[in-house]
Formats: structure tokens, C-alpha cells, sequence
């Protein structure tokens, strides 16, 4: 049985045009604060994630930022963070996110968001790893990935043998419980990427 110490969470280096991104962001950071679960994102202060980390540390929340050298000044790092790790690259972030986190969530966002989402699902698809990974469809946002995803499962490019398994949660209230329970289903070892793959992803 897995248990979740730590959330990833992908999301936008800006605000968005709808207030409740903002807002669920901010709730969701709230949230893992309260529930003891730490926070790893991509370590930025502004937008969403200034956001969903404001949210965690603001309530006495653990957060690690992961950040690339070149992105410091332009996604204004966050100095306040517990735990601050800057990269060479966008390829060590990502990897050093995946291995700090026991789930993904990905709020809303935009290229870099999705391609963050989508190395996770492809990992999962390819039987790298069984963390959880959930879209937080926060006012219907991510409706058009998963009227694609289907496309793909109906058009066969996406088949039985290689299923992508994503969660959604419509309300910041039901994202915890819902990897909570997933994660119930799967292993600590099932979790783990070998390290020789890993290296080479």
C-alpha cells in the first residue's frame, strides 16, 4: 500500500483569465498544507504556481521548488520555499520533480504545463511508473485533453494494452481523496522508475 508524502504540481507561470484558477490553486496549496502532504512544484512566484505555493506556505505547508538557472529571473523564483533546488536544465527539473512526488496534479496552464502532464502519462503508459496522476479540470479546462485522450482510444493510437490512466477532479475538495485512493492500490516499489532508465529519460 502507498501512502503520499509529497504532491507534484504542474501549472501555469501565469494567472489565466478565470479568477477560480487562481483561487482552487491557492485552496489546493491549503490543502496539502493541512493535510501534512508537501508540496513540489516548479518554483516560481508567480501565476498559478506563486499561487498553490502561497496557499502551502501560508498555512504552515512544506514546499520544495525545482527550477532551471534559466527560468530564475523570469518566473521570479520563490526565496521563501523550505527547499529550493535549481538545475542545469528543464530535463534535471523534471526528473528531480518526478522523483521528489508520489503523485501529479496538473491545474491549469499552458505548452509547459502539458508537456509536463504528458511525459507523466507516457511514463505511466509505458509502465515506467504507477504514481498517481490527476487533471484538476477546474472549471472544465482540461475538457478538450480528455475529448482528445478518447479520440485516441476510439481511433486506436491509444489501445487496450496501452491504457492511459488519468484521474479528474472537478473541485479542489476531491483531488487529495481521489490520488489518496489510488495510490492506496499500488505498492511503494511500484512507484519506482529503475535508475538506468531513469538516466536515459
Amino acid at each position: 500500500m502507498s501512502t503520499i508524502k509529497n504532491v507534484c504540481v504542474y501549472c501555469g507561470s501565469g494567472p489565466g483569465t478565470n479568477p477560480e484558477f487562481v483561487k482552487a490553486a491557492t485552496a489546493f496549496g491549503k490543502t496539502l498544507a493541512n493535510s501534512g502532504i508537501g508540496l513540489v512544484y516548479g518554483g516560481g512566484s508567480i501565476g498559478l504556481m506563486g499561487a498553490v505555493a502561497a496557499g502551502a506556505l501560508d498555512n504552515g505547508g512544506k514546499v520544495t521548488g525545482i527550477i532551471p538557472t534559466f527560468l530564475t529571473k523570469r518566473e521570479h523564483v520563490l526565496k521563501e520555499a523550505q527547499e529550493l533546488i535549481v538545475t542545469k536544465d528543464m530535463h534535471e527539473r523534471k526528473q528531480l520533480m518526478f522523483e521528489h512526488s508520489d503523485a501529479f496534479v496538473a491545474f491549469p496552464g499552458g505548452v509547459g504545463t502539458l508537456e509536463e502532464l504528458v511525459e507523466q502519462m507516457t511514463w505511466s503508459q509505458l509502465g515506467r511508473h504507477s504514481k498517481p496522476i490527476l487533471l484538476a479540470n477546474i472549471d472544465g479546462f482540461w475538457n478538450p485533453l480528455l475529448v482528445l485522450i478518447d479520440h485516441m482510444k476510439q481511433t486506436a493510437f491509444i489501445r487496450a494494452n496501452l491504457w492511459v490512466d488519468v484521474l479528474t477532479a472537478d473541485r479542489v475538495e476531491d483531488i487529495l481523496p481521489t490520488l489518496q485512493k489510488a495510490a492506496a492500490q499500488i505498492s511503494e516499489s511500484a512507484k519506482l522508475m529503475d535508475e538506468k532508465v531513469a538516466s536515459r529519460l
